[in-house]
């Protein structure tokens, strides 16, 4: 008989068929465990353990998945995480890929709160034509919550630091259990009946979805949604609601937001009545300087420099048109002088007696008669009388060339 040989397979291959066959054939599963060695990693992918009493797997949720969650995993949370299982080759062991995971059981309380707020918000509970403003400066605050809780000590730790002068009411009632729901809502009805407050804070502090059921009662959802006195929602922490968070007339984050809305700071109050004394001095400083700049102005030295002001254009206008007028004057005196000039002197250069100084002489005949100019008109033997510039003397002409 001969013996089989049988394949050797390295670490890889056989991890590597184990991955092959246990990827293909399983379909994606919903696996209900507790979270157990919780690793958020820097990168934002999520690592960690599911385990229950008798077995545990790696799980591991990346980033872009972990987001879309409500909630914040932590060690011991009982959950319900849906994916595929796949191989981690690297280590040879098989983990969970999870795509989506929610607290064990709340997937359908979601469901049941949806739906009943689906219903009450189409009888208009949630309306925001229902939502009242809040009291700027209440006298008096009703709180619904548990005598013994966080929420009620932190309420009157804010309410004493920011306004200690505020009156307190508190209504005791179970925030969590099968009676909490019946007695929140007799006790907002209580403070309607008996105007216990000028506004009404309904809370707890944090907690599970099931813990917080109460407030998404449908009776106290009614007992807001119908109260007379604002309301405001402050259930749990910030990421945590409640149906009484739509119909209230306000949501707060946290108990002791609720508490800081409804209080007004002396500090704060303070600073605005300082805000509007500083506002009152600008505007009266300002009237002041307006009505002082009114008062300067009929001063005589304004008036005058004002006059002045309105006067200086058309006496400076006057000025320049006498100059111009003087000066026009002189200028025409001054040519007319020169023409007077050049006319005398024109007039001297042309009279006898200047043509006599230069050398000349005037011919007459020696009767009289007109000045001779042509030697035609004298004979010889004529008597002519001669003028010089001085003088004059008689002589007869002894020949005549023409």
């Amino acid at each position: 008989m001969s013996a089989r040989i049988e394949r050797v397979l390295s670490v890889s291959e056989l991890t590597g068929l184990v991955k092959e066959i246990l990827e293909g054939s399983l379909p994606p599963v919903v696996v209900e465990g507790e979270i157990s060695n919780c690793r958020p990693a820097s990168s934002g992918h999520l690592y960690f353990t599911l385990k229950d009493r008798g077995s545990m797997m790696q799980a591991v949720m990346f980033r872009y998945r972990s987001r879309a969650m409500g909630f914040e995993p932590a060690d011991g949370m009982l959950v319900r995480a849906r994916g595929s299982v796949t191989v981690y080759a690297a280590r040879g062991q098989y983990q969970l890929l999870v795509e989506g995971m929610e607290k064990a059981g709340e997937g359908d309380i979601l469901a049941m709160l949806e739906e009943r707020k689906r219903r009450l918000a189409a009888e208009g509970l949630f309306d925001e034509s229902r939502k009242r403003p809040l009291p700027r400066f209440p006298e008096r605050v009703a709180v619904v919550t548990s005598p013994t809780g966080a929420a009620v000590r932190d309420i009157l730790n804010v309410l004493g630091r920011r306004n200690a002068g505020l009156g307190v009411v508190v209504l005791p009632a179970a925030v969590q259990g099968e009676e909490a729901a019946a007695q929140i809502a007799a006790q907002i009805e209580a403070a309607n009946r008996m105007a216990l407050g000028d506004v009404i804070i309904v809370g707890r502090g944090g907690g599970s979805l099931e813990d917080l059921l109460p407030f998404s009662d449908e009776a106290v959802v009614r007992a807001i949604a119908g109260s007379r006195l604002p309301v405001i929602s402050a259930v749990g922490h910030e990421i945590d609601w409640a149906l009484s968070d739509f119909a209230a007339d306000l949501r707060a984050p946290t108990p002791s937001a609720a508490a800081e809305l409804v209080s007004e700071s002396r500090e704060a109050l303070r600073r605005e009545v300082g805000q509007f004394e500083a506002e009152l001095k600008t505007a009266l400083r300002s009237r002041l300087d307006r009505a002082r700049l009114l008062i300067d102005r009929f001063e005589p030295s304004a008036v005058e420099a004002r006059l002045m002001r309105v006067l200086m254009p058309s006496s400076r206008r006057l000025d320049e048109a006498r100059e111009a007028l003087e000066g026009g004057i002189s200028r025409d005196l001054e040519s007319r002088s020169r023409r007077v000039e050049l006319a005398s002197r024109e007039l001297a250069a042309m009279s006898p007696a200047a043509v006599l100084a230069r050398g000349f002489a005037v011919v007459r005949p020696a009767g009289g008669g007109a000045a001779l100019r042509d030697a035609a008109l004298i004979s010889a033997g004529d008597e002519l009388e001669i003028a010089f510039s001085k003088g004059a003397a008689r002589v007869q002409a002894l020949e005549v060339r023409k």
